[in-house]
């Protein structure tokens, strides 16, 4: 009887130690969960916020360089305007420098620039679009040095906003240089970056230039502070930064979580409740600056306390699960058929998975076969395109060799009549001007038969020059009867990598297309020329016809659109061009001149003992 109490009170104790260890337990799932909550949520949110920085980053990138972009030709169009190169030419004289002053002032009220400024090679204002003395002395000051042609930020000295400067270098005769300086306000871009800063309170905006000062910002009292401790005093010296007091802002890194993900905090100055911000920046090379975006993680913590909460619900689930299958055994069975289940599911997957490969499969070598077409019809689509160039040629070239003929019959004639009378010396001339005719014509045909067969797509070392001077030679008639002036300006013996078929095919459209248009024009000039640029050089054929139209400029490389007259033109003659060139590694691009068109593409220089 002793017995029994013993039992109970031992299955007591078992019962007792049993719910202890289930309840330090299910506080431990709730901890682990709630902290794994936290921290994954957090983690996780950040990552996320980082993102969609990233993005905003790549946002405010390009809003920045297309408000700059949109400024960026006007050193080139300044520099062909014929007032302006006139003022380079004879810098000292005083009605010149008048024009050129309206020039700039018309050209600056057009473009929304601020000043537009002309200065010598040692920083001498020779014109402006602003005609008062403070405006080009100040811009003159900014500029570093007479050899740096580098664009810069700057800081309005009337009203602390921040300006862009364009600085660009003009090279004339007799060694005269010269520099175009534009300025433009960056004011209003700012501006709306602040005013999103001030309604949203969740992201910072700076823009740091070369020298780690902030040219830009979405917080007003940051803007034309360092980042790091600099010499404030050299930094005032370049005339820059007007006034600004250039105080350092300190910022203090917390936590390192990811690369490009770094929780930073405002020591200096403070801000309230020491914020952390999650700093990310982007490099705007052509601008020499960076882009910096400080994001606001309080809402990613708010939502990871709720996670946390979500956690330690989550792990006292998981708690009373485990104490489910404690007290169920029988859940194992269910288990097994679970995963009986799932092998089927897995099994047919496979199965549908193998069916879609060969679906794939069979797609794939479908696209192969069609892209092989596509490339056969590309292919004689570009000798079609020959053969048509040779085609309208035929009748010019046909003249040109009917010439000889004519002269071949009449000398052959000729020459049996002076053998009869012995007259072997006026027969030895005669036959030197057959030889010569007959060389003349042999030249005519090997160059047509040369443009006429087709090309393949390997690439070589190809003398431009060589080029240039057959497809001049094959159009030579055209050239004659047009009567048109022909200029070439190429660099002596440089080699370019292309095919030389297919580079004079694309000589020969640009060409004829430039004849074309010149047909009722005057005067007419075809002018051939290359400029090298690193190991790149630009060539360029330009006309003096009439050009074309704003409406037909975006349609020109577009397939069968012609500004010839309907039988004369196809309208592939450029596309062929232009996916050429694409094959040799360059762009072809159409440029309305002020008189006539300049159609221009790069290809790779082919240095000396290279291929």
């Amino acid at each position: 009887m002793r017995l029994v109490p013993v039992l109970l009170s031992r299955r007591s104790i078992t019962r007792s130690v049993a719910t202890g260890v289930t309840g330090i337990l299910m506080l431990g799932l709730v901890a682990v969960g709630g902290t794994l909550g936290y921290g994954l949520s957090e983690r996780q949110g950040i990552t996320q916020l980082s993102a969609v920085g990233a993005e905003r980053l790549d946002l405010y990138a390009s809003a920045l360089e297309s408000e700059l972009a949109r400024y960026a030709y006007l050193p080139g169009l300044i520099a062909i305007d014929a007032d302006i190169a006139a003022l380079l030419d004879d810098p000292d004289d005083g009605p010149k420098r008048q024009r050129a002053n309206r020039t700039l002032a018309r050209m600056n009220a057009r473009a929304g620039s601020i000043l537009m400024l002309i200065t010598s090679a040692t920083g001498q204002p020779l014109a402006s679009s602003d005609n008062t003395a403070p405006a080009a002395a100040q811009a003159t000051r900014l500029m570093p040095g007479a050899d740096d042609i580098t664009d810069f930020f700057a800081a309005n000295p009337v009203n602390g906003s921040t300006d862009y400067y364009f600085v660009h270098a003009v090279q004339r005769s007799a060694g005269r240089g010269a520099k175009i300086i534009i300025k433009v306000s960056l004011a209003p871009l700012e501006a709306t970056w602040v005013d999103q800063g001030q309604r949203t309170q969740s992201e910072r905006l700076l823009v740091v230039d070369e020298n780690n000062v902030i040219v830009m910002c979405s917080v007003p009292a940051w803007k034309y502070r360092t980042l790091g401790v600099l010499d404030a005093g050299k930094l005032r010296a370049s005339g820059r930064y007007a006034q600004a007091g250039l105080l350092p802002l300190t910022l203090v890194t917390e936590v390192r979580m990811d690369p490009g993900i770094v929780l930073v905090r405002v020591a200096d100055p403070p801000e309230p409740g020491g914020r952390q911000h999650v700093s990310q920046e982007r490099n705007i090379v052509p601008l020499a600056a960076r882009l910096v975006a400080m994001s606001d993680p309080s809402e990613v913590r708010r939502s990871a306390r709720y996670a946390a909460w979500g956690g330690a619900a989550g792990g006292a689930a998981v708690g009373l699960l485990l104490l489910y299958l404690l007290q169920r055994r029988r859940a194992m069975r269910q288990l097994f058929q679970a995963r009986n289940a799932l092998q089927r599911a897995h099994d047919q997957l496979e199965r549908q998975v193998d069916e879609r490969t060969s679906q794939l499969r069979s797609a794939n070598e479908e696209l192969t076969r069609q892209i092989g077409q596509r490339q056969q019809a590309e292919d004689e689509l570009m000798q079609a395109g020959k053969l048509a160039v040779l085609g309208q040629m035929s009748a010019g070239i046909s003249h040109e060799i009917n010439q000889p003929l004519t002269a071949l019959r009449a000398l052959s004639r000729n020459t049996m009549r002076l053998l009869e009378d012995g007259r072997t010396r006026a027969v030895s001339d005669n036959l030197r001007l057959i030889d010569e005719m007959t060389e003349r014509m042999g030249r005519i045909i090997t160059q047509l038969k040369s443009f006429a067969r087709k090309g393949g797509a390997s690439s070589g070392a190809v003398d431009l020059g060589v080029a240039v001077q057959d497809v001049l030679q094959l159009l030579d008639h055209r050239l004659r009867e047009g009567k048109v002036s022909v200029l070439v300006n190429l660099p002596p013996g440089v080699r370019v990598r292309a095919d030389i078929t297919r580079l004079e095919q694309v000589l020969v459209n640009l060409v004829g297309n430039a004849l074309d248009a010149m047909a009722d024009a005057l005067p007419r000039e075809l002018g051939i020329s290359a400029t090298r640029q690193g190991q790149r050089l630009t060539v360029a054929v330009t006309d003096t016809g009439h050009g074309v139209d704003d409406a037909a400029m975006p349609h020109l490389l577009e397939p069968f659109f012609t500004t010839k007259p309907a039988g004369q033109g196809l309208g592939l003659g450029l596309v062929i061009s232009s996916k050429l060139i694409h094959e040799f590694g360059g762009t072809l691009r159409a440029i309305r001149g002020t008189i006539g068109m300049r159609f221009e593409f790069d290809l790779d220089i082919v240095e000396d003992g290279h291929v």
